[in-house]
């Protein structure tokens, strides 16, 4: 599959084309993308389990040895809305269906997965015995940049009848409950990573965290979030954790005393704290994108999906490299072969009946 030139183009993501695979490999091959980022939340976030949010009580930072607990965002509250947003682009540009007897019908988390679109191929899946594809962008939970206490709050809400009223003919109504929320302006440093992409499957990634806005329960009503990518780095192998990183960033924040700074102040010192533990990794890199060819490179990876025709041809190329894949090496890889078998099975039978007829035009 021949990757088409976009118009737009800075010299970083120029760069990648060269430094990615032309089309997914069979195994490992040391290509790793780390993504760099903070998230923030734009409003009141629900991230739990069992009636509570996540916390954990851990380090503050890797200087700062006091303990101190930490709301927690689990890997699959960050990937799942991120690959939902992914599968819904997908379907709005034709590639795949959510309407069951389409041919390219793909259904989420069930036994009717295609197991060839770019985001069964980019992030996996698994039917029991009908096959299974491990995910290829790797994350791990994400830890608060400040301490639980002063992250989150409790709110009580209700749900009122109709008439907007808590009692509804003369009795009052018990829908009054209390949930815990994150609080608005609390950061989450992480890095998640994507191991042996294609150019666009790093597109498709890359955009899948820059569209996504809504993360947690109730995500209809509150959930706002913001994705800041401070760096990317490819490497031949994986790098620090999100706790790591979000330790090191405490200690230096706090030297400066902005633990509670602006989130340009936050980014820019997540960007220099990520170049800094990146040099005490045992890594190759192969390029590092940070700074202006971070901004230039965002600012073109925005330009392809606002433009509906660069968008289809990225993503339709993607579509043809996850195919190929799935049949070379993947799940339908048994269903190729299996229709190489009957083909070859067909023009045997075809060979006997010509050789049969042949016979007969002899004889006669």
């Amino acid at each position: 599959m021949t990757t088409k030139k976009l118009p737009i183009q800075s010299e970083a993501l120029q760069a990648l084309q060269s430094q990615l695979h032309k089309a997914f490999p069979r195994l490992a091959s040391g290509k790793y993308v780390h993504f760099f980022l903070v998230r923030h939340s734009r409003s009141f976030p629900v991230f739990q389990t069992d009636g509570v949010l996540n916390t954990a009580r851990v380090q503050a930072g890797l200087q700062s040895t006091k303990m101190m607990s930490r709301l927690v965002i689990f890997k699959r509250k960050q990937v799942t809305p991120e690959r939902l947003m992914g599968r819904e682009l997908l379907r709005a540009l034709g590639l795949t269906s959510g309407n069951e007897g389409d041919a390219n019908y793909c259904q989420y988390n069930g036994e009717n997965t295609c197991k060839k679109c770019p985001d069964c191929i980019i992030y996996g899946f698994a039917i029991g015995n009908q096959g299974s594809e491990r995910s290829k962008v790797y994350s791990d939970s994400a830890f608060s940049l400040t301490p639980y206490e002063i992250s989150h709050q409790s709110f009580t809400f209700n749900a009122p009848s109709e008439a907007g009223t808590m009692s509804e003919q003369g009795e009052m109504r018990s829908s009054i409950n209390e949930l815990d929320h994150v609080l608005p302006e609390v950061n989450f440093p992480a890095v998640e990573t994507l191991r042996d992409p294609t150019w666009e499957a790093f597109i498709y990634v890359l955009g899948n965290l820059l569209r996504t806005k809504r993360y947690g329960a109730q995500e209809s009503r509150t959930g706002t979030m913001t994705n800041h990518i401070v760096g990317i780095a490819l490497c031949d192998g994986e790098v620090f954790s999100n706790l790591h990183f979000t330790q090191a960033l405490y200690d230096a924040l706090k030297a400066r005393g902005e633990i509670n700074g602006p989130i340009a102040d936050i980014c820019q010192q997540a960007s220099q704290v990520a170049q800094e533990l990146l040099t005490q990794e045992p890594v190759t890199k192969q390029q590092l994108i940070f700074g202006e060819a971070l901004e230039q490179l965002l600012a073109d990876v925005t330009h392809i999906y606002q433009s509906s025709d660069q968008l289809r041809t990225v993503l339709e190329t993607l579509y043809g490299q996850t195919t190929t894949y799935a049949q070379e090496y993947g799940a339908l890889h048994g269903a190729k072969e299996e229709g190489k078998r009957k083909g070859r099975k067909r023009r045997d039978q075809g060979d006997e009946s010509d050789a049969t007829e042949s016979e007969q035009e002899t004889l006669f």
